[in-house]
């Protein structure tokens, strides 16, 4: 947020927060003592110990009040707590720091990508650049999205796998032409100083995960629609928090899905001239992801939702990132970020020239699905249902862009034999236990292996699904090499290793998560084994 913005969209959410409320006493009162209730819970787990004192007494302050105080001087702590809560979110952008990053951060990774090797890195140092193209590819509608940047505000929703994602798909839109973005970040990822000085200047706000008031999550989703009034650019990861499965996200946060058509009526209300909202999916893809084994197990746990953060993974270790990284990219591994066709904010796709079309691809004018009577309005229910339409084709697209790899072919293969050859085991005894076999012959899995490439070959020359480089054009043989190198490099125990002419399963949790990728998407053709 621009120092100028910082203000007026604080006043801005204030005052829209409190207007949901509108005059009614009993549910100002009971938001007041929810939020001091829940901020409450959160400040007993909150380790800054200064920082918790002072917000305790805030609101200690605020209880003290509430309780005798009428309903208008009700009204106005409730404000109280809805201003600091703004203050909290509201990000901020400096030209200055954002030039430096942009600049300084592809060099940093492209070190980091050539560390292994030193002669890479010698190589790369006498030409002066440190090309990461060998690493990162960026794929899809890119010159649509750019396009749609153009004439109106765009807002990437992408699918997310781990805390590198916001760095790799800034990274991506950066390397793309596109102008800054404003996104919410997780509140751990503000506890390392210089990282936390570059995100609070670049555009990132602050997202508090612990704190459960309804009236916080209010704010956080009116931020963001005002900043989509006011132009800024948005990207959210609309499934709320990282894939603990592994799976891509078919259900999407609605709330914040539909702060895009609250912006776009409001500014065709006011006359904006560039009033149109256009919504990017965007797909990151990964052959190995740094948190699999903690969030797999925090999915099998079953506490995902109630914790919702994560804060002792391992991105939080940083010897852990340099070796994963180090790991993956002695492999020749590709990060695969793609964009898809952008949707408006009802879920029809819009072309090149940023004309809408519906699903049987006829031109629509996007301004009469919110007029009535002439000028356009918000009505609850209808708008709702826009914004279910425009999750469904979110998903739809999170499906086309995904790219799948060696490591999601050949888990979900053994993981389905395992399957197939204990018919009686429970997923969890499955996982505990193997089933009866304690390996599988490399022939086997070869044969299945080959009909599903097959199949998934069928289906990406459909436009159904993507493939990487070694699924489209390898041999069998070499696809499962590679997929074995890569399950065998960083993890604790490798989801599958091969002995002789034997694979052994050595993980089965990491061999759920991998291929949940794959199992997950529910391709046509490709049985569910999970």
């Amino acid at each position: 947020m621009r120092q100028e913005d910082k203000e007026r969209i604080k006043i801005e959410v204030t005052h829209r927060v409190l207007e949901h409320f509108g005059s009614d006493p009993i549910a100002i009162e009971q938001a007041v003592f929810d939020t001091i209730y829940e901020e409450r819970r959160r400040l007993d787990t909150e380790k800054n110990k200064k920082l918790a004192k002072a917000q305790a007494e805030f609101y200690d302050r605020v209880y003290r009040e509430a309780r005798r105080a009428a309903p208008d001087r009700q009204r106005e702590l409730l404000r109280e707590m809805v201003r600091a809560f703004a203050e909290e979110v509201t990000g901020n952008f400096d030209p200055r720091v954002y030039s430096i990053a942009t600049g300084v951060l592809p060099s940093a990774l492209g070190v980091l990508l050539n560390a292994l090797s030193p002669l890479r890195l010698l190589e790369a140092a006498k030409h002066g650049s440190f090309s990461l193209d060998e690493h990162l590819q960026v794929g899809g509608e890119v010159e649509a999205v750019q396009k749609a940047a153009q004439i109106g505000t765009t807002v990437v929703v992408p699918t997310h796998l781990s805390n590198f994602d916001s760095i790799i798909i800034g990274l991506a839109l950066y390397r793309m032409g596109l102008p800054p973005y404003t996104y919410g970040a997780g509140l751990n990822l503000f506890t390392n100083k210089l990282m936390s000085f570059f995100m609070h200047n670049v555009g990132a706000y602050k997202v508090d995960r612990r704190k459960k008031a309804a009236v916080y999550k209010d704010v956080l989703k009116t931020y963001a629609g005002c900043s989509i009034e006011m132009g800024y650019n948005n990207l959210f990861f609309p499934g709320g928090t990282r894939s603990r499965s592994g799976a891509v996200e078919k259900k999407l946060k609605l709330g914040l899905m539909g702060m895009g058509l609250d912006a776009y009526i409001h500014n065709l209300s006011t006359g904006k001239p560039k009033p149109d909202v256009f919504v990017v999916p965007a797909t990151i893809n990964y052959q190995l992801v740094l948190e699999a084994q903690t969030l797999i197990e925090d999915h099998l746990k079953e506490v995902g939702k109630s914790r919702y953060i994560i804060e002792d993974d391992e991105f939080s270790q940083v010897r852990k990132i340099v070796d994963f990284v180090q790991k993956l990219l002695s492999l020749e591994s590709t990060i695969h970020i793609i964009v898809g066709k952008p949707l408006d904010v009802f879920g029809n796709e819009v072309d090149a020239n940023g004309v809408s079309h519906d699903h049987r691809g006829r031109p629509v004018d996007r301004k009469r699905y919110v007029f009535q009577d002439g000028k356009p309005v918000h009505d609850k229910q209808r708008d709702q249902e826009y914004t279910r339409e425009l999750s469904r084709s979110v998903v739809d697209a999170y499906v086309r862009e995904t790219v799948l790899s060696s490591t999601h072919l050949l888990t979900h293969v053994v993981f389905g034999m395992l399957r197939e050859r204990s018919p009686d085991h429970d997923l969890y005894r499955l996982l505990r236990t193997g089933g009866r076999d304690e390996s599988l012959a490399v022939t086997e899995v070869y044969e299945r292996v080959d009909r599903e490439l097959a199949t998934l070959r069928r289906l990406a020359n459909e436009g159904k699904v993507r493939l990487d480089e070694s699924l489209s054009h390898r041999d069998t043989v070499a696809i499962v090499n590679e997929a074995l190198a890569h399950l065998a490099s960083y993890h604790r125990k490798p989801a599958v290793v091969r002995r002789g002419d034997r694979l052994f399963h050595e993980d089965r949790n990491l061999l759920l998560y991998y291929q949940n990728r794959l199992d997950k998407l529910g391709l046509p053709g490709i049985e569910r084994v999970s």
